[in-house]
């Protein structure tokens, strides 16, 4: 057993997920002095030690005695144990159709699960009364609470409201110190006054004990709650809380994938809010074959933004954008689809659509950023200034010819 090649690969794990050697001890119950000495190769963990730290990285003892240090540069061929996750306690604030998914999807992995939402929401109030509402009938093992104290028991916090008053709801937190909390964020947008990120809206405000992750990607509720299957994304700065929420959320009903761009996830995840408002509005005209345009040129237009703010062009082709548009853009499920179908038709529409709020921080950030955004300024021109829906999709058509990358 060659204590230097284990003290590397100790070493070369911690950096990986972005752990201090005080960090690290602080996990495991034992001195910085320890750590120091097991990745120098002067000492070795003992037995049960060494169960921790196999726990903690998702991966055997017996990886850590080969030590292959190339399975550290590749994360996807180190092994997640197919073993009984961990109850964790995990309150979600939200009532509305993603909030009660999230609650009833969670119980039914064995975690201990409770929904918070206002007294005065009409959704939480249904609830309260029957334990279920249009989507979902919920277990009698989720709590169901009116008083945001109640969040601070969890281990794990996870967010489900409007984008636009996370900023109201993070506040709320900071007054009750919530401190040494995963944050998971389940929405998409950009807050309008700020044009930040909304894990941005979290780390602003809260302590900084709180680590803050987001969970994006396809699929609506209603075929989650019938069985049919999608693939996700969670992403977070912090390498150990994605695997540990991954570890936790997986099931056969989900497969999520580790988010590797945080911005580039959360713009591509919000962006495409707005481009599913003009698929709509193609619906709404007759005009449905124009949607793979919509979409080849879409993805363009965004990955240029996701540059510009220092993500990874790449993010857009994956599960936050592209891999997201048959929800919003063909989906019956689609709010934001049916948002611009409605519009244009001059019909009532009284859905939470987020790509209306999104419109407006993605042209603020085009301008800010020195990027063109021609989709996301057409559907601006409509929106808000009563242009013509016919006229704007003339002009975007009738722009200058160029190559198409």
């Amino acid at each position: 057993m060659d204590y230097n090649n284990i003290g590397l690969y100790l070493l070369e794990l911690r950096k990986y997920y972005k752990l201090t050697q005080g960090e690290l001890a602080t996990k495991l119950g034992v001195s910085r002095q320890a750590v120091s000495k097991w990745e120098t190769g002067n000492s070795l963990p003992d037995i049960e030690l060494l169960a921790e730290i196999s726990e903690l990285y998702g991966i055997s003892i017996d990886d850590i005695i080969k030590a292959d240090i190339s399975k550290i540069k590749h994360k996807e061929d180190i092994n997640i144990y197919k073993k009984e996750k961990c109850s964790k306690n995990i309150s979600i604030i939200g009532c509305g159709r993603w909030g009660s998914f999230i609650g009833w999807y969670l119980d039914s992995l064995g975690h201990k699960v409770s929904i918070y939402g206002r007294p005065d929401s009409v959704n939480m109030k249904k609830l309260m009364d029957t334990r279920k509402n249009e989507y979902i009938g919920l277990s009698n093992s989720i709590k169901l609470n009116c008083d945001i104290i109640a969040v601070k028991k969890a281990e794990i916090i996870v967010i489900s409201v409007a984008s636009q008053i996370l900023g109201d709801v993070a506040r709320q937190l900071g007054e009750i110190d919530i401190k040494n909390k995963i944050i998971v964020l389940c929405m998409k947008g950009i807050e309008i006054s700020t044009g930040r990120r909304l894990t941005q809206v979290i780390d602003d405000t809260l302590d900084h004990s709180n680590k803050v992750a987001v969970w994006l990607g396809p699929g609506h509720p209603q075929e989650f709650y019938n069985g049919i299957a999608n693939c996700m994304v969670i992403d977070s700065n912090d390498e150990f809380v994605k695997k540990e929420l991954i570890r936790a959320f997986s099931s056969k009903l989900i497969r999520f994938y580790f988010g590797t761009d945080l911005v580039g996830n959360e713009v591509g995840a919000a962006a495409k809010n707005v481009i599913g408002i003009a698929a709509g509005m193609l619906d709404g005209l007759g005009m449905s074959t124009l949607k793979g345009a919509l979409m080849s040129r879409g993805t363009r237009e965004i990955g240029r933004l996701i540059v510009a703010m220092g993500g990874n062009e790449s993010s857009v082709y994956g599960l936050c954008h592209l891999g997201d548009y048959e929800s919003t853009i063909f989906s019956k499920y689609s709010h934001n689809r049916a948002f611009g179908e409605n519009m244009v038709n001059k019909k009532k529409y009284d859905r939470l659509a987020e790509g209306y709020y999104t419109d407006i921080a993605l042209r603020n950030l085009g301008k800010n950023y020195g990027i063109e955004l021609p989709i996301c300024e057409s559907v601006y021109q409509i929106l808000y200034c009563n242009a013509k829906p016919s006229s704007i999709l003339e002009m975007l058509f009738a722009r200058n010819l160029k190559n198409e990358f």
